[in-house]
């Protein structure tokens, strides 16, 4: 099912089936806080399959939706809906335990059944919690209000509803509720898609570890390595990048509206709601959040991890913008040739050509996430005073920054799973650079006391097509061993690679 936030004559539209049907809602009793409603849904007179696919503003829930799917009910406002139903029904849940006369511990069919609200969150749910939003014009108090309608018909929890949300402002929720979506998009979505580019590269690393390639630095023939090895390199940066992401420890608060407990202690002096909130915070799910406690925070969470997070995953994505762009040289060079799919076009004009468009597409969305992401980091540990609404409307675009990362690392593994090596033209290469032989040359010359030895390799070889022979032909005038002279005599631009088979196969 699909659910936008606006639609012909009702503000919430929702696509069920083929035959949807408008939603109907009753107001709210005098007491304010029951609700009863129906799964919703709008027919626009067109395919549901389609329709809104392509008229989204964003290519995340447009043309690439497909593609984004497992991150999109993490991410969405749908599941920051979800996380907050899990955040009041855990604090709920947490106040029956606490020991208090006027609230006594929830029986076992009264914990599943506020658990099972939790587990079974579907998008009907969030229909109906946006239907009530629109009395309420205050999202955080349509969720609570939705769930005190889940009471009806149970004593139990009818006669405890006042303590949904109790002594908590809109952040204490928020903002564990945002912690709770990172969560599960790093360890759901975020690092797996990036742990399969990893792989491809690693397997790529050993499979090219002896395959000898030109190095080119600042674009000029420079002393050769191997395919493996340059793609080592690569692996080794991205491995310190993801266990950088995967370190931010992902904070939350609970201590009221200025963060220092003034409602909780107006209700309980005597009781150490620091404790309880800790206790809620890092206890594992599904009664806990499972995330770390923030013993200090204003009315919001200072958003210093989040920081943190979305830097570690800019810089994640700038190591892999460094690799598309050489990826990209290296076809374009013909160190690669592309597979296409049966069908796959292209060029429109040109049947020859097989573009590198999944490196361009990562590198296109690697930098609109950064951009993102920075802005993220940059904003969001800014408040004004003890709150400003300024980092609410910035958060909503977390997914949308995810989105962009998640996107990128799935065009990338697509295209390693394009590439051919085209050993044919790394090995010509090699063997039209033999100049590259000048520093093995030199350097022996300078063990055994060659005086000038870097200035004779420079006059022979600077400016000039450089042969085998002529190489040979001074390494055999040279006053050095005649070991040497044999072994610098059997070298080639292929074998000059050092121990760059050996590293790239241990990576």
């Amino acid at each position: 099912m699909w659910c936008c936030s606006v639609g012909p004559n009702s503000g919430v539209f929702c696509i069920l089936s083929s035959k949807p049907r408008p939603v109907s809602i009753r107001p709210p009793n005098r007491a304010g806080a029951r609700w009863r409603h129906r799964p919703a849904a709008y027919n626009w007179g067109m395919n549901p399959s389609t329709s809104f696919t392509i008229t989204a503003l964003s290519p995340l829930d447009g043309r690439y939706a497909a593609k984004l799917a497992p991150l999109r009910p993490l991410m969405s406002e749908l599941g920051y809906m979800h996380r907050r139903v899990q955040v009041e029904v855990a604090w709920f849940i947490a106040l029956s335990d606490a020991g208090f006369a006027e609230f006594k511990p929830l029986s076992p069919g009264a914990r599943t059944y506020l658990l099972g609200l939790v587990k079974h969150f579907s998008e009907a749910d969030a229909a109906a919690i946006k239907e009530i939003e629109k009395t309420t014009n205050h999202d955080v108090k349509a969720v609570e209000y939705w769930i005190k309608s889940k009471f009806e018909a149970r004593p139990e929890l009818e006669g405890a509803s006042e303590f949904v949300h109790f002594a908590c402002t809109s952040e204490d929720i928020n903002n564990t509720s945002h912690a709770l979506q990172l969560k599960s998009s790093r360890e759901q979505v975020l690092l797996p898609a990036l742990d399969k580019v990893i792989a491809q590269l690693r397997e790529m690393a050993h499979r090219y570890a002896d395959q000898a390639m030109l190095s080119r630095t600042h674009g000029q023939t420079a002393s050769p390595t191997t395919v493996g090895k340059e793609i080592a390199n690569v692996v080794a940066r991205l491995a310190v990048a993801r266990e950088r992401i995967a370190g931010v420890q992902l904070m939350a608060k609970m201590n009221g509206a200025v963060g220092n407990y003034n409602a909780h202690l107006s209700a309980w002096p005597d009781f150490d709601w620091e404790a309880l909130s800790r206790r809620v915070i890092e206890s594992p799910e599904p009664l806990g959040l499972g995330l770390t406690f923030q013993p200090y925070s204003i009315q919001i969470e200072p958003h210093d991890y989040m920081a943190e997070l979305f830097d570690a995953v800019a810089r994640t994505n700038t190591i892999l913008i460094d690799f598309a762009r050489d990826v990209w040289g290296y076809v374009s060079v013909g160190y690669f040739k592309q597979r296409l799919k049966a069908g796959e076009i292209g060029s429109s004009t040109m049947p020859h050509k097989v573009n590198p468009i999944d490196f361009e597409n990562a590198e296109g969305n690697l930098g609109l996430a950064n951009a993102l992401l920075r802005h993220l980091s940059e904003k969001l540990p800014i408040s004004r005073w003890q709150r400003d609404l300024t980092d609410s409307t910035v958060l909503r675009n977390m997914g949308v920054a995810f989105g962009y990362a998640v996107l990128a690392y799935s065009s990338l593994s697509v295209g390693l799973g394009k590439l051919e090596l085209n050993s044919e033209v790394l090995d010509e290469d090699l063997d039209n650079s033999w100049e590259v032989l000048a520093e093995p040359i030199q350097t022996v010359m300078r063990r055994y006391g060659v005086q000038g030895a870097y200035e004779k390799l420079k006059e022979v070889t600077r400016g000039k097509t450089v042969t085998a022979d002529a190489l040979h032909a001074l390494i055999r005038s040279l006053e050095i061993p005649q070991a040497e002279k044999d072994r610098l005599l059997a070298m080639t631009p292929a074998t000059y690679v050092g121990k760059a088979a050996e590293l790239a196969k241990r990576i």
